[in-house]
């Protein structure tokens, strides 16, 4: 994943925010929108494509296009890096493969000291019974 090419791809649009800020807000356009079409992407290959399908598919319209907002700030600047920095890490996160889990064998030491251990309770709770005459 290449983070630059990726964000030359970014459509960026701002819009009046709502909220805090007094006349600001009527007057200045602070929210942020981004959009960022999966299909028509240039820097993801067709493997990546389908990942992200995949992982971030709630996130997705149905024309696989990616909508972010962020108006948490009055300027229209820190708006835009937030966004862009929270949308990276939704492709970052989408596009992790974990690890393949290996299944293990039991330890052979570790199966005897359990029937060993078993097998002291059992001998204890013998111990405590009434003898049979």
């Amino acid at each position: 994943m290449d983070a630059e090419k990726i964000i030359s791809e970014l459509s960026l649009k701002a819009v009046r925010s709502s909220g805090s800020g007094g006349q600001n807000v009527n007057k200045v356009s602070s929210k942020v929108v981004l959009n960022f079409d999966l299909n028509a992407s240039q820097s993801l290959s067709d493997e990546e494509k389908l990942l992200l399908q995949e992982n971030i598919a709630a996130r997705l319209t149905s024309e696989n296009i990616l909508i972010l907002n962020c108006d948490e700030d009055r300027s229209q600047l820190k708006n835009k890096e937030i966004v862009i920095k929270r949308f990276l890490e939704i492709i970052k996160r989408g596009l992790h493969v974990p690890k393949v889990r290996k299944a293990t064998k039991v330890p052979k030491a570790v199966i005897k000291k359990r029937i060993k251990d078993k097998k002291s309770i059992s001998d204890l709770k013998q111990s405590r019974r009434k003898p049979d005459f």
